[in-house]
């Protein structure tokens, strides 16, 4: 056999190349920030293995690799870098707190902020971690602009408004959409006692990575039917490659209220109602009798017994948080875990939250081209509650008792000898219990069809499970019978399948595409019963079954599905002109019979002029875009049977029957709202961001309950009549201050405008007139409307009122009148701010870290619905505020406050002398950390240490009369105030530890 010497040699000599090239080596390497910081902790995989290490306290890594081997380098909060192994490696990470370079996410998918033509707001993990709330929504005020978010009272488990870009609708829902992971949440208020509970209350803010908020029909219209006001997507944590990590939080905090009212003590008590006596019933007697009732037996002319029943409503808060979070994985599988413990005694008495979450995130690449994931969490909630704020079993309602009265009398029990209801003998013999355990989930796979086009598929299921308990004892007060028990459950669950097609090509270098198409079905089931049991043994039973009779129950079920079709095209040329356009066509049962199908389209386009010649390069200005959207987008938040004929079951002699309760209208359908904005987004010396934003958008359809003519055998019909407008502009400003090795100082600022007004109502009417409110075209939606207080007579005393009356040439008569049946009422005052702002710095220095938010809202007003009883001068027997002192004694007094007249109803009609403007800043939130150096915790193992001290609402600036200008009724959908608790203020105290 010959042998060709030379093709022995080739084959030689790459053989040698081969073993050189494949040849495994040590890399050694530093990874650092663009500043040369070093990194420790950040990830360094050999890619396509499960070789993987971390860098040290110095960002110093070695791991073995082949010369032919890439590595790929990553750390949270920054880009992540691949680099061809070899010997010596130096990497610098950049920081993506650039926002140009940010990835947002939109429905079904991602978008780069920078080819973005959407109105989008953001905020990620590092904005709302260790912030001591216990609700996701409240870690985000101030932060977004064009959102505003108010808990309702000061209670653990206050329902949260969210209005985003103002108001969409009059009486459908008004909160946005939630989707979780792409799973739309349930979000049903399922409160039995008058007091809305927060359905997102079951989510832990360590469980968060971002939170977008959708505000333009561009970015909404996605969600079609369900978008109108707007879509808050909610995205957690997931396992990145590289070794595992572990992080763990401690935090214990302190609360109290915001603020506390002034109220009479026992001497400015008796001095009042001693004068409002004489001067409504002819002497002192009337007064007298009721304070030696209230005494029990003490001595209230030496003032034995001076009570704040304000005290008794308060508490100091105190809340525990402890959460952990183990995160890692290679090319194959990544996986995140965490768990979330909160413990939180509210500042209201006998008001507590205890909850725990826990959540785990798995991805595995089972091929090159298949990928099966899930998501899954589970929380408990458990609250003790108290009643509602229109109860007089209320811990706020104590306000109302004299300080002449005892708590208690002698022997320890509470004293009857009260005004009102003396809400510690309710405490004593009752509780009110709310359990809810909620389940998310989502499994999912993702099949690489080809390199740019991919197939989803999404099985998502939501269950939230609650029950309430509530024992009264035979020592309620005004209890019945011996004892009563109430037990109420009930079940939301909704599953939903999604199928989509995404496709994502380049073109030529220079065309983008990116399509986005597919299906998807979501089915709603709610199941609820409760049973009343009454005549117990004795105190000792608090459950039903000890009851000897059960003499009330109740349950239904109800359902809704929805069926959609959706599709969103996405196109840039040279990353210059952008253009982008979404559709859906959503199907539901709660439609009527002639409308079920509804399309939502929505268009978008947008021009970076800064990739033009130019200006491409400029030293000044970094960026420049320009971008205008239109689309259209419903509500369906009808309720599930708005549109059908109802026949209800009712009963005589024992004998059953159906009764015609609800007229049916089969056109019944969405509201439906058109939207537009223009912005611009401009950057400078790539340390300065400025987004601004007009938009406009316009609902009609709204759904209104117009009354029919009787003949028709109904009251009222269910129908789409009505139209209103909401605009305003947003103007956002990003920068780097100070961007040194040593030094980092960055600033967020926001600011919004809107005004909502009416446009049209039913059957051409120019008003529809609430007890406080009004809805009249021209008008801001649900505008206050009120008799208005003129002061007070110097001569007499009496309350006076502008007459408001339109004389024969139409002006307006704004005579005084003492006469409040004369008055005319009048629009006075807008319960929703007109112009909103935030301000964030966050400062580092070293190891040092320090961050404030402020948040402002300017315009809105509330009415203090308990004013006719609380600040009236001693008309009746309840306690006053103490600015009632200021009241008319003499001919020529010039003061705000009549005369005190017991019984005399001097100025108690509800008018705008109950009216307050609710403008206000408060420091919202202020962080101050401290990070050990590495020296320190290095032989410890671990990565990081840092003890931080954080608060919120630590300092409010206003003018606002009332306990605070975020405090509103239970079940008020507007800015009324009524026996409120303001929210609470926190400080709170923690570490946090990383391995």
């Amino acid at each position: 056999m010959r042998i060709n010497f030379k093709h022995f040699l080739s084959l030689l000599f790459a053989l040698f190349v081969q073993i050189t090239v494949a040849q495994e080596i040590t890399v050694t390497g530093v990874v650092t920030d663009q500043a040369g910081i070093p990194i420790p902790g950040a990830n360094v995989l050999v890619k396509g293995t499960k070789s993987s290490t971390q860098t040290d306290f110095s960002g110093i890594f070695a791991i073995k690799a082949t010369t032919s081997d890439i590595l790929t380098i990553s750390f949270v909060g920054m880009t992540t870098v691949e680099v061809k192994a070899s010997a010596k490696v130096s990497v610098k990470l950049k920081d993506t707190s650039n926002l140009l370079e940010n990835v947002v996410v939109v429905g079904y998918g991602t978008q780069s902020k920078k080819k973005s033509t959407d109105a989008i707001a953001r905020v990620t993990a590092k904005d709302i971690q260790q912030i001591p709330v216990s609700n996701v929504q409240n870690a985000l005020v101030g932060k977004l602009a064009g959102v505003q978010i108010t808990q309702t009272n000061g209670k653990v488990e206050g329902g949260v408004s969210v209005r985003v870009r103002g108001a969409a609708s009059i009486s459908a829902g008004k909160e946005p959409l939630y989707v979780l992971d792409g799973i739309p949440l349930i979000t049903t208020d399922e409160s039995s006692n008058g007091a809305p509970t927060n359905p997102l209350l079951t989510l832990s803010t360590n469980e968060i990575e971002s939170i977008d908020v959708l505000k333009d029909a561009s970015s909404a219209a996605i969600y079609g039917a369900r978008g109108a006001n707007g879509v808050v997507i909610i995205t957690t944590k997931k396992g990145k490659e590289g070794k595992g990590t572990f992080s763990i939080n401690l935090s214990q905090g302190v609360s109290e209220a915001t603020n506390k009212r002034k109220w009479l003590n026992a001497a400015q008590y008796i001095e009042l109602f001693t004068e409002a006596s004489i001067n409504g019933t002819g002497d002192a007697s009337e007064a007298e009798s009721y304070f030696d009732t209230y005494a029990a037996g003490t001595d209230w002319r030496n003032l034995e017994v001076n009570t704040d029943w304000q005290d008794q409503a308060f508490r100091n808060g105190f809340s525990t948080d402890a959460d952990f979070s183990v995160s890692g994985g290679d090319a194959k599988t990544k996986y995140f875990f965490s768990g979330a413990y909160n413990n939180t005694t509210g500042i209201i008495v006998d008001n507590d939250l205890e909850r725990i979450t826990a959540r785990t995130n798995i991805s595995h690449k089972l091929t090159d081209r298949f990928t099966a994931g899930m998501n899954l969490s589970f929380s408990r909630s458990q609250i003790n509650r108290v009643q509602d704020d229109n109860s007089f079993t209320t811990p706020l309602q104590m306000v109302a008792q004299s300080p002449l009265a005892p708590v208690r009398l002698a022997d320890g029990s509470p004293n009857q000898n009260t005004e009102y209801v003396n809400y510690v003998q309710a405490a004593d013999n009752s509780f009110y219990k709310t359990l809810v355990r909620r389940v998310i989930g989502k499994v999912y796979g993702e099949f690489k069809i080809l390199s740019f086009l991919k197939a989803n598929s999404d099985f998502s299921y939501d269950l939230m499970s609650q029950t309430e308990d509530a024992w009264y004892g035979k020592n309620f007060p005004n209890m019945g019978t011996d004892g009563e028990v109430f037990a109420s459950a009930v079940n939301n669950e909704t599953y939903i399948t999604s199928n989509y097609l995404t496709f994502d090509k380049t073109f030529a270098e220079n065309h983008d595409v990116n399509i986005v198409a597919g299906m998807e079905f979501n089915k709603f089931n709610r199941r609820y019963q409760d049973v009343t049991s009454i005549y117990f043994p004795n105190d000792s039973f608090t459950t039903v079954d000890g009851g000897a009779e059960v003499n009330a129950g109740s349950g239904n079920e109800t359902d809704y599905t929805f069926v959609s079709q959706f599709g969103r095209l996405s196109y840039s040329y040279a990353n210059k002109y952008l253009v982008k356009a979404s559709i859906r066509r959503d199907g539901s049962s709660r439609f009527g019979a002639n409308n079920r199908f509804g399309t939502f389209p929505a268009v978008s386009a947008g021009w970076v002029v800064s990739e033009e010649n130019f200006l491409k390069d400029n030293a000044i200005v970094s960026y420049l875009k320009f971008k205008g959207s239109w689309g259209k987008l419903g509500n369906a938040e009808l309720g599930n049977f708005a549109s059908r004929q109802f026949y209800g079951p009712n009963s005589y002699n024992l004998k059953s029957g159906l009764t015609f309760t609800q007229a049916g209208n089969p056109n019944l359908t969405w509201e439906t709202s058109s939207q537009i904005d223009f912005g611009a987004e401009v950057g400078f010396f790539k340390r300065i961001n400025l987004e601004a934003d007009y938009y406009k958008k316009t609902t009609d359809g709204l759904l209104f309950s117009v009354p029919l003519s009787l003949s028709s055998g109904a009251t009222s019909i269910n129908q789409n009549i009505g139209e209103i407008e909401s605009k305003g502009i947003e103007f956002v400003l990003n920068t780097k201050n100070i961007d040194t090795e040593d030094f980092k100082w960055s600033t967020n600022f926001n600011l919004t405008t809107n005004k909502t007004k009416v446009l049209s109502l039913p059957n051409d009417s120019k008003d529809i007139v609430g007890t406080y409110t009004i809805n009249r075209v021209g008008e801001n939606v649900s505008s206050f409307y009120l008799k208005e207080y003129a002061g007070v007579d110097p001569a007499n005393g009496d309350a006076l009122f502008y007459l408001n009356t339109v004389n024969p040439d139409g002006s307006i008569d704004r005579t005084k009148t003492n006469d409040y049946a004369a008055a005319q009422r009048v629009i006075a005052g807008n319960p929703f701010p007109t112009l909103m702002a935030g301000l964030t710095n966050t400062i580092n220095y070293k190891g040092l870290d320090f961050s404030f938010t402020f948040q402002g809202e300017w315009g809105a007003s509330i009415y203090n619905s308990a004013g006719i009883f609380q600040s009236v001068s001693g008309d009746y027997l309840d306690n006053q505020t103490v600015d009632q002192l200021n009241r008319w004694r003499n001919p020529g007094d010039i003061t705000n406050v009549p005369q005190a007249r017991l019984y005399g109803s001097n100025g108690t009609g509800h008018s705008t002398r109950f009216l307050d403007k609710a403008d206000f800043v408060r420091l919202r939130n202020l962080t101050i950390g401290f990070t050990l150096p590495s020296s320190v915790v290095k032989d410890l193992g671990m990565s990081s240490v840092r003890f931080y001290g954080t608060g919120v609402n630590i300092l409010t600036f206003t003018n606002y009369s009332g306990y605070d200008p975020e405090a509103r009724r239970d079940d008020s959908g507007i800015g009324e105030e009524f026996y409120s608790a303001p929210p609470a203020r926190t400080i709170a105290l923690g570490v946090n530890i990383n391995f």
